[in-house]
């Protein structure tokens, strides 16, 4: 139909090349040999917990089948850093033990948590140490609606869903765990620093410029709550400062609960929405919804030019784990995402179309636990790949 073939061409500019020094990166790695690639993409894998290493398996297959067909290779190393890990060995990740990641062209990570780890723990040492550690700014939320009936709207299909979160994802009230004092008592105080910097803030906001020129989106929606927190006015400042430079592009500002109405209510009225790092955590789960469900929802957390990490935003749902009956689309999703990182836009783009192509046809049953085998997914998706 012509909504889905548009929603098909919204979803491939998101997958194209998300930054110009990834296709720099890219072109040094031009050089062939027999139609092959001669450098190969160093490709971290971080399988983590519960159902994360099954899934991140199946995406890898399908990364396979990308390199037979469109003619690059990866060089791929595996870390450990997951809870099971620190339950088996103690070792926890820190800035130091990064610098092997460092040196990777991108990263795939399956999914962290352990329910016998301490709560928060290896979430805080992996996902948001990675994000400090690599300066991973930018969290980009595409919300893809893969195919209409996945949709838990009445009317709003993939013409209305269609928009990218761009969340800052390196500030807010995430950079410290805060503080408690008087713990169990009537004085007991919880604490935690809301801080934002101008550079920041500067960086992200410029990014969800940029990107909706790429994409020729041409709206950008900043979502704060500046009202009650007067703090948040440092983010309207640098929104007009930095959308007077982008003339071509609509910008308005929003506050974060009537962005959350209007997101259910009137989805086709946001292209690009840029946040803070709170409020994109919670945004982007409602984005997810919007688009079927957290089986569907894959993120990039990126620092431009430089390693990047790309993952499902599902969590590691330990009572599925070793079943193989967990969905691998969003962690299939990511690594979409990781490819027009790279600079492999057309491998991007073929991964998209094969999701889209086996929820469509009914050849992939479901985007929930249980729908089928983990395996058979992920091995359809990499035949339709392979052609």
């Amino acid at each position: 139909s012509t909504a889905i073939r548009g929603r098909v061409d919204d979803r491939s500019r998101c997958l194209g090349v998300l930054d110009r020094q990834a296709a720099a990166r890219a072109s040094t790695r031009r050089a062939t040999i027999g139609g092959v690639k001669t450098t190969p993409y160093r490709i971290g894998v971080i399988g983590g917990d519960g159902i994360g290493p099954e899934v991140t398996a199946a995406a890898l297959r399908v990364l396979d089948a990308c390199e037979r067909r469109f003619g690059f290779r990866t060089e791929r190393t595996s870390f450990p850093w997951s809870g099971a890990h620190y339950l088996a060995t103690g070792e926890r990740l820190t800035l130091e033990k990064m610098t092997p990641i460092r040196e990777q062209d991108a990263v795939l990570m399956g999914a962290i948590g352990h329910p016998d780890a301490p709560r928060g723990m290896i979430e805080r040492d992996v996902i948001i140490g990675l994000r400090k550690g690599l300066d991973l700014y930018v969290n980009l939320r595409p919300v893809v609606l893969y195919d209409d009936r996945l949709s838990p709207i009445k009317g709003k299909g993939a013409r209305e869903i269609r928009m990218t979160i761009i969340r800052e994802n390196t500030e807010d009230a995430y950079t410290q765990e805060g503080q408690r004092t008087g713990v169990g008592t009537p004085q007991e105080v919880a604490s935690v620093p809301m801080r934002f910097t101008r550079p920041g803030v500067e960086r992200i906001i410029r990014y969800a410029f940029e990107l909706a020129v790429k994409n020729g989106q041409k709206h950008v929606t900043l979502v704060d709550k500046a009202n009650a927190i007067p703090i948040q006015e440092i983010w309207r400042d640098v929104f007009e400062e930095v959308g007077k430079k982008f003339a071509d592009v609509r910008r308005d500002a929003m506050y974060v609960d009537a962005a959350a109405m209007w997101m259910v209510l009137k989805p086709e009225q946001f292209d690009v929405v840029v946040t803070t790092n709170l409020f994109g955590d919670i945004l982007s789960d409602l984005g997810a919804a919007l688009a079927g469900g957290l089986g569907t929802a894959s993120s990039g957390n990126i620092n431009p030019g430089k390693v990047s990490v790309f993952e499902p935003i599902h969590g590691s749902a330990p009572k599925y784990a070793g079943k193989g009956v967990a969905s691998p689309i969003a962690a299939i999703g990511a690594l979409g995402l990781l490819l027009a990182h790279i600079g492999e836009a057309d491998a991007a783009r073929s991964v998209d179309r094969a999701i889209r192509d086996g929820l469509q046809s009914g050849e992939i049953k479901g985007v929930e636990a249980g729908s089928q085998r983990t395996d058979d997914v992920g091995d359809w998706i990499a035949r339709a790949v392979a052609h």
